[in-house]
């Protein structure tokens, strides 16, 4: 009779034990994430959720709603749950080696995403996910050159957040592409945040200060969020954005789709929202065997024009968007 109790006790150990292994394997990884200031970071924020709960990934969402110092606490709270690897979308590029350090010392992995810092010591961090945001720049501003040809255009620039890297390298790569074509020149170059209503502030300021308006060719704006505040600051000025003023931007977001359609915007320069993805795959291999990524993980970055922004925007609800 007590051999029969056993049975039952030890079948309900060795499943407590097997329960007990299954959750010890489950990968978690801490996101902190910058906040929700653009359409596409809210995709990006989907994508991942998405991507991490198809992969059976336990992941810890932390919304730094823009402020470096609310990452460095999610950082420091993801070191002492004890969590397998850290996603780190970096607000600002510098102020980041001692909670990294803390990371570093704890032997959890970091993954940029989508954002790059500047450090002396680039171990701090595994490998980056990105795309080439001075190749962003360069698109924009070849496409700009080859539309006007030879025509005298002066362009605005609404700037992303002044210390990150997209915008520091969204503007090199513009103004390397322009460099050379003395009839094409920015006039006016101010940050809008990467927010739409910033942008749109910013934009009725540069149109009041060129006469209207009437001095711009073109607005540069280093993300579509921006670009479609620029988009209403110019329709409420009663002219024609896409038409009196060219629009140009970065992201390849729906809204900027939207006003492609509409004739509205002229050009985007698409920026995947998948940065988790890759990371995911390279820490998988990490976990598995040690394997080690690039120390850059580069996304690609393409052209999207008015003749299929239908087709892009269809392509975007599957992404979360």
């Amino acid at each position: 009779m007590r051999r029969n109790l056993f049975v039952p006790a030890a079948l309900a150990t060795l499943a407590l034990g097997i329960a007990s292994a299954g959750a010890a394997d489950k990968t978690t990884v801490g996101f902190s994430q910058i906040g929700s200031e653009s359409g596409w970071r809210a995709a990006e924020t989907t994508v991942t959720k998405l991507d991490a709960k198809k992969r059976g990934v336990d992941l810890k969402f932390s919304d730094a709603q823009q402020k470096q110092e609310n990452q460095i606490k999610a950082i420091r709270s993801f070191i002492a749950q004890g969590v397998d690897a850290i996603f780190l979308a970096p607000v600002v590029a510098t102020g980041w080696d001692p909670v990294l350090k803390e990371a570093k010392e704890a032997k959890i992995p970091v993954f940029l995403l989508d954002r790059t810092i500047d450090t002396q010591d680039p171990s701090l961090y595994l490998t980056a996910v990105g795309s080439d945001t001075v190749h962003e720049g360069h698109v924009a501003g070849d496409w700009l050159v080859k539309t006007e040809g030879a025509k005298p255009c002066n362009v605005v620039e609404l700037q992303g957040t002044v210390g990150s890297s997209p915008a520091t390298n969204r503007k090199k790569g513009f103004e390397d592409a322009i460099a050379g074509h003395d009839n094409i020149k920015i006039i006016r170059s101010q940050t809008g945040d990467f927010v739409r209503a910033k942008g749109k502030e910013v934009m009725e300021s540069f149109i009041k200060a060129e006469d209207g308006g009437k001095n711009i060719c073109a607005v540069y704006a280093h993300n579509d969020d921006m670009a479609v505040g620029a988009i209403q600051a110019i329709k409420d000025a009663g002219l024609k954005p896409g038409k009196d003023i060219l629009v140009i931007s970065i992201d390849g977001v729906p809204d900027i789709f939207k006003a492609q359609m509409a004739g509205e915007s002229n050009a985007s320069v698409e920026l995947t929202p998948d940065m988790a993805g890759p990371a995911f795959d390279a820490l998988a291999a990490y976990r598995k065997d040690g394997t080690k990524p690039p120390h850059f993980i580069q996304t690609e970055s393409k052209l999207l024009l008015p003749d299929t922004a239908k087709q892009e925007l269809e392509a975007k609800k599957d992404l979360g968007y």
